[in-house]
């Protein structure tokens, strides 16, 4: 009997070894850093190539960068969980997205230099290998070709219109508005929009509650969405503590909980004009009693829809000791400065650096923050009848 049990013992630890060694070789086996290699045809030797953070909703500075011998380039690191990164080339003249996680990973591609003046790189025949992290990206985004497809579709045959519609709306002309607006094939037109942005909607919130036990789940409310409002908070709070705690699970959680700035002293920076003039906001603020800072750009509707009444609340108050201060987050420094003679603003207008939009965490424009005479953020996001009713107790007669 003894004999039975000193076997089963021995088969026991025989087996305990085995499964230890098992898993030792497994935790071995899994690779503790990662090696990105990239090989692009058509890549000029020495073009500048970053590794840039993506779905971060901020602009980022790069990680790691290097430069292109014969096409090819490579970067390392160690990573705690999968994340997105843009290989940037050239100075942002073209990027390629990849989930990098720790293992080999193999970007291959042919690149396309435009021949005109911006000289974008263009990219085809892409091929990302050794990532699986990126591969399961790719198919479960793959539904976005299909929204691709419907969006194409539905505005098929009505593109005269919608200039027209554009032009209209550009003009102020809500006589013509409604003319077009009252058309059958406009009607058609905002019927089928309003159905495709029902089916992205539903999409997205599919793919984000698939995926709420992981770091998935917050990853795609980053590239799903461009940013949050309190409405998405629920979609957060579904989210397991191994999601919320990931690293895009605390960018989501500072997006849909923002600390507010109000109360806070803003710290003194420098911005350039159109003139590419310097100047500090210390200065701008000097003998004013309240100033607003006011976050917007050329491309954003809504900015320019509310230049009016910034227009509005100037000749009224600026005798009285107010001051505007518009800062653009254009990229295109050129459409900034169409913009601006479209405009006519009376008051200063700088050129953000990706620093000041950061500081004041603006995440949607237009974003402005109302300021004291001592630099103190008094209140945030007065548009409309609100920054006019909040300037008129302010600056009472």
């Amino acid at each position: 009997m003894n004999t039975i049990k000193y076997k089963i013992f021995g088969l026991c630890l025989g087996l305990s070894l085995v499964s230890y060694t098992s898993q030792a070789q497994a935790k071995k086996a899994i690779p503790q850093s990662y090696t990105l290699e990239g090989s692009i045809k058509g890549l000029e030797d020495g073009t500048l190539i970053e590794l840039i953070p993506g779905a971060t909703h901020s602009s980022e500075t790069a990680v790691a960068e290097t430069t292109s011998k014969d096409g090819n380039f490579t970067f390392t690191g160690k990573l705690k969980e999968p994340r997105l990164f843009y290989i940037s080339f050239a100075k942002s003249k073209g990027f390629i997205p990849v989930l990098v996680e720790n293992a080999k990973i193999k970007v291959t591609a042919e690149a396309e230099i435009s021949k005109k003046e911006d000289q974008r790189i263009n990219f085809k025949n892409e091929v990302i290998t050794g990532s699986k992290a990126n591969d399961y990206f790719k198919k479960e985004t793959a539904f976005r070709e299909e929204l691709n497809n419907d969006y194409v579709a539905y505005h098929k045959g009505t593109e005269e219109l919608s200039k027209l519609y554009s032009k209209a709306r550009t003009a102020g002309n809500k006589k013509q508005m409604d003319s077009i607006g009252n058309t059958p094939e406009w009607k058609k037109f905002e019927a089928a929009e309003k159905a495709f942005f029902a089916k992205v909607q539903s999409s997205s919130e599919n793919l984000i509650s698939k995926h709420k036990a992981t770091w998935w789940g917050p990853f795609f409310m980053m590239t799903q969405y461009s940013y949050f409002t309190p409405d998405q908070k629920p979609v957060f709070a579904q989210f397991s503590e191994i999601a919320k705690k990931s690293y895009y699970g605390q960018l989501v959680e500072k997006e849909v909980n923002p600390k507010s700035l109000v109360g806070t002293n803003i710290s003194n920076f420098a911005l350039n004009d159109k003139d590419g003039k310097g100047l500090n906001v210390k200065d701008i603020i000097a003998g004013k009693k309240y100033i607003l800072i006011d976050f917007w750009a050329s491309w954003c509707a809504p900015c320019r829809k509310e230049i009016p009444n910034l227009k509005t609340a100037y000749t009224t108050y600026a005798d009285k000791g107010f001051e505007i201060l518009s800062i653009s987050i254009d990229k295109d420094q050129k459409a900034w400065q169409k913009a601006l003679g479209q405009e006519n603003m009376q008051w200063h207008n700088l050129l953000d650096d990706n620093k000041v939009s950061n500081a004041f965490n603006v995440k949607t424009i237009p974003a402005t923050y109302l300021v004291d005479s001592k630099g103190i953020i008094i209140s945030d996001n007065l548009r409309g009848e609100a920054l006019e009713e909040k300037l008129k107790e302010l600056l009472k007669s």
